[in-house]
């Protein structure tokens, strides 16, 4: 069938019954249990994936120690032998860091949850792709390298399709020759299940006020490496988080380090993205960490093989928005249901895919009211306990500092676990309402990266292997140019020079002329950072052409 938008642009359509938007762990869950539940009640019905990224798993980043737990519900005769959970967490440590020295805290005193026992180390798009390929077998069409840039509507509001980006547009805006509209994919049930900051999910919160009652969304800025490293320093299962230095007690954020198998470590960094200093560098300070005693010598000798940035959901139970609207469901990161203390959220991302599944399969060709028992679905299952026994951790940091804070933190979640509720805090602001001026600050002087245990941004961007054509509209949209050099460079020293961890944004100065802003929009590895700190909320971050941005391997 082929169909006519407002612009007048021919778009063929594919129908559906349901569509999910996202290939990673919650978009291919619920694609995987709709199918599971269709050859169970003998019903046949249609599903497809979309992915923006080149391949399944090409834009998946994460620590990543995962909570099996969603995965064997998914399914319950798993061999581990032949799925992605090859290393089990043998060792777990939570470190204190100073300058030059260390300290571990007693794993007793850490509320059970924060535990590690029975989880695996995993690469997070390794586990992707293997569940595309459980997905494909039994019927699940899978669509990557394909952005989807807006939903279709009907005249009663409701959601009965997704389109995906035209290919083709130059920077001017003018067709070229290798011109194709997008298509239309349209359905009786949409899902969106994008990761968190997603585009399209923020176009429907707003568009139906999905977070009139929640609090404002928060977020980290998480940053990883993966490294091959010498034999003699490796040891497979072994897991440690950091907090403390390189970042002051008002600035919230931690380190990890997971052994993987075959001498590879994933080692990260996230910074929560409610600081105030504008002079802060995430990916320079992550740099910093590493060359901490306790990190340097484990690299030493060793190889850098990747490298990759993502935002990160970090107001839990408290900011999640209604999560259902007309003829769909949001799930996974997409409604932040990361698990802050934890740094866990696959394990939740993959449950509400599989509640988002029994919820769509029950109601195809149904009513609205029988999708929004979904939210009372939600509530009661392990999801719930699971971010309301840590509701209250990231409010008491952010009031508190990293230290004591995060010692409240800890009561709370052992008096959770007892269940004692002494009520859940608010998130008072949003990430972007947080940054203080510059002249507040003195600026920050980092150290030239080394070349071993140090990089710089634009050799990291290589290794990511992101790639954009570059003949194609910025997809880094600004409300007004002019604010970048008018309001944010006096103010905030424009803040996005170094919030960004990919060398996007510059302001440069020619002679004989004042400073302007430049947008590299071919460096972007899609982490979203601007789009949530920019203080003027005048970054928009929308989709480029499918197949653009990073390509990590393993990560």
């Amino acid at each position: 069938m082929i169909s006519e938008d407002n612009d007048n642009i021919q778009r063929e359509s594919m129908h559906y019954d349901v569509v999910i938007v996202g290939g990673g762990p919650s978009g291919l869950s619920a694609a995987i249990k709709l199918k599971l539940l269709s050859k169970e009640k003998d019903k046949e019905i249609s599903v497809c994936v979309v992915e923006k990224g080149a391949e399944i798993g090409a834009h998946i980043l994460s620590g990543a120690v995962i909570d099996p737990r969603a995965l064997f519900e998914l399914f319950p005769d798993l061999n581990i032998g032949d799925s992605p959970l090859k290393t089990k967490v043998t060792k777990d440590k939570f470190v204190f860091l100073t300058k030059n020295k260390s300290f571990s805290l007693p794993n007793i005193l850490l509320p059970p949850l924060m535990h590690n026992d029975g989880n695996y180390i995993i690469s997070l798009g390794n586990l992707c792709r293997w569940l595309s390929k459980k997905a494909e077998d039994i019927g699940v069409e899978i669509f990557p390298g394909f952005s989807v840039s807006d939903i279709k509507y009907d005249e009663t509001g409701t959601a009965v399709g997704v389109i995906t980006g035209d290919m083709g547009i130059s920077k001017a805006n003018n067709r070229k020759d290798s011109f194709e509209p997008g298509v239309e994919l349209l359905a009786s049930k949409i899902i969106i299940a994008e990761g968190a900051r997603g585009s399209l999910a923020k176009k429907v919160i707003e568009k139906f006020e999905l977070d009139k009652f929640c609090d404002k969304p928060k977020f980290g800025l998480g940053l990883k490496e993966l490294w091959e490293v010498d034999e003699k320093n490796h040891l497979p299962g072994k897991v440690d988080h950091f907090i403390g230095w390189p970042l002051d007690d008002k600035t919230g954020g931690g380190g990890f380090m997971y052994h993987l198998e075959d001498n590879q470590i994933s080692i990260g960094f996230v910074v929560h993205l409610n600081y105030k200093n504008p002079y802060i560098s995430p990916f320079d300070e992550f740099q910093r960490f590493k060359t901490h005693p306790k990190i340097s010598s484990i690299l030493k000798g060793g190889k850098r093989i990747s490298y990759g940035a993502r935002v990160i959901t970090e107001g839990g139970l408290q900011s999640i928005p209604k999560m259902v609207f007309p003829g769909g469901i949001i799930i996974g990161c997409s409604a932040g249901q990361v698990n802050v203390p934890r740094i866990k959220g696959t394990h939740n991302a993959m449950k509400s895919g599989i509640l988002a599944a029994e919820t769509i399969f029950n109601c195809l060709g149904g009513s609205q009211k029988v999708l929004n028992q979904y939210e009372d679905t939600w509530k009661n299952s392990w999801i719930y306990k699971d971010l309301f026994l840590v509701r209250n951790a990231k409010p008491l940091l952010a009031k508190f500092g990293t230290l004591f804070g995060g010692f409240l933190g800890i009561i709370d979640m052992w008096l959770s676990t007892f269940g004692i509720n002494l009520g859940t805090l608010k998130h008072n602001k949003a990430d972007h309402e947080t940054l203080m001026p510059s002249s507040k600050f003195e600026p920050i002087v980092y150290p030239k990266p080394d070349g071993k245990i140090t990089f710089d941004k634009l050799s990291s961007v290589f290794i990511s292997n992101t790639n954009h054509e570059e003949d194609q509209p910025v997809h880094l949209k600004l409300k007004d140019p002019s604010i970048p050099i008018t309001k944010n460079l006096p103010k905030y020293n424009e803040p996005s020079q170094l919030y960004c961890p990919a060398g996007v944004y510059e302001v440069v100065s020619d002679e004989g002329e004042g400073p302007r802003f430049v947008i590299n929009g071919q460096n972007c590895v899609h982490c979203k950072t601007c789009d949530v700190k920019d203080p003027e909320q005048n970054i928009t971050w929308t989709v480029p052409e499918g197949g653009g941005g990073p390509n990590y391997p393993n990560m």
